[in-house]
């Protein structure tokens, strides 16, 4: 009977002296640091400058001077079009413009000077025999005043007068005539002549130019579809060019990110197949959205000396957006999330119990977030096993290495 009564009170002594459960868990201070948001997003990288060149005339392909991978420069000869019958054209419209030339020269310079000076000639004639008719006249009525004179040949003479002025009249409205109008339709029509076979010969030469197909710009060929001897067909590309010295990756992003964004600021652009980001820096911000998708489209342009990047690759690129130099931060992997959907973090007391407390948080990077209010730099944070920690659970903070050593098994053992 005494052990009975001796045995229940052993076991209250017992479970009052066991101390709680340990809970082992790793831990770091929270950190105040500078930090910067970065904006991962997918793009594809684009030329730097393309051309498209397509043939102005339709002809088949006489010869290419350039394969796919070739280097070219700007106003270096691609290829060229069967071009005879334009070479002919050329000569013909050349002979019509030499001749208009001729014409010309010979109109200003002989034609119609001598038109003016015959003009001039002939009404200094007919001016001297005005003067000479009216002569005649009054000398004549002289003598038919003292009566040695018939009055038939003072009639004769005064119609001979009456025909000189009608002359002298006539060949002074031609002059005035030559100076105010013949004269000057006559250059223009010269002018005109010269004119006109002048812009044939010019367009039989742009017709010529248009079988030479030329690069306008410097970079490499990377579609080439015909081969000499098939036809060209005008306004259907021949030749396309890339200038990939430089690429550019072309991405979209929301209105409120892109405002984030400042042109120069840089940016790292990670390739497929290549080890090491690239370097860039955003060398457009597009000033309006795109209606299709109301995004913002952003360029980053990367160096391409070497030639490795590809056109048409799918990269990702990080952009450098908001910085805080004096923030405090945590290991994201600390941050948890409440029933209620709010964030908080477990904070070590010097009792080394664990206590459940929210948090704002900001800009989130590299492994590290932000917090804007709840915890201040140095606090003692549950950074490993905070997950289902109760709050208020004792916890023992081990290091990784001693976690890691509990975990594996010695040499020559088994799990």
């Amino acid at each position: 009977m005494l052990l009975a009564v001796l045995l229940p009170l052993t076991g209250c002594k017992q479970s009052e002296s066991t101390p709680p459960t340990e809970v082992e868990v790793e831990s770091a201070p929270a950190a105040q640091t500078r930090i910067t948001e970065h904006i991962i997003a997918d793009a594809v990288l684009a030329p730097l400058a393309q051309a498209a060149i397509a043939p102005r005339i339709t002809a088949p392909v006489s010869r290419f001077y350039i394969q796919r991978g070739s280097k070219v420069k700007a106003g270096e000869l691609l290829a060229t079009l069967e071009n005879r019958d334009l070479q002919a054209a050329v000569t013909d419209s050349q002979g019509s413009y030499d001749a208009a030339q001729a014409s010309y020269q010979t109109t200003t310079k002989a034609v119609v000077p001598e038109d003016y000076q015959k003009a001039e000639l002939d009404l200094a004639q007919a001016k001297a025999n005005l003067e000479l008719n009216q002569k005649i006249v009054e000398s004549r009525k002289q003598l038919f005043a003292q009566g040695a004179l018939p009055g038939r040949d003072l009639d004769t003479a005064e119609a001979a007068l009456v025909q000189a002025q009608a002359a002298f009249d006539s060949a002074q409205k031609h002059l005035a005539g030559m100076r105010e109008v013949s004269r000057e339709a006559a250059l223009k029509n010269a002018k005109g002549q010269l004119e006109s076979a002048e812009g044939k010969y010019s367009g039989a030469q742009a017709q010529l130019a248009y079988s030479e197909v030329k690069s306008p710009i410097a970079g490499v060929v990377t579609e080439r579809p015909l081969f000499a001897g098939e036809t060209a067909a005008a306004g259907t590309p021949l030749i396309t060019i890339m200038d990939t010295s430089a690429l550019l990756a072309k991405l979209h992003l929301s209105q409120s990110q892109a405002q984030l964004l400042h042109l120069g600021n840089p940016a790292s652009v990670t390739v497929p197949g290549v080890a090491e980001p690239e370097d860039g820096r955003i060398t457009l911000i597009s000033p309006a959205l795109d209606p299709g998708s109301t995004t913002v489209e952003v360029w980053v342009r990367i160096g391409n000396s070497d030639g490795m990047l590809r056109p048409g690759t799918a990269v990702k690129v990080s952009l450098a957006g908001r910085t805080v130099d004096r923030a405090v931060v945590v290991p994201a992997q600390a941050i948890v999330t409440t029933q209620s959907g709010k964030k908080a973090v477990m904070v070590i007391g010097k009792d080394q119990v664990a206590h459940r407390t929210p948090v704002e948080t900001g800009i989130e990077d590299g492994g590290l977030v932000q917090i804007v209010s709840g915890v201040t730099a140095g606090a003692q944070i549950v950074t490993n096993g905070s997950y289902a920690l109760d709050d208020g659970a004792k916890v023992k903070v081990v290091q990784p290495s001693e976690k890691d050593a509990d975990e594996k098994p010695a040499a020559g053992e088994s799990k």
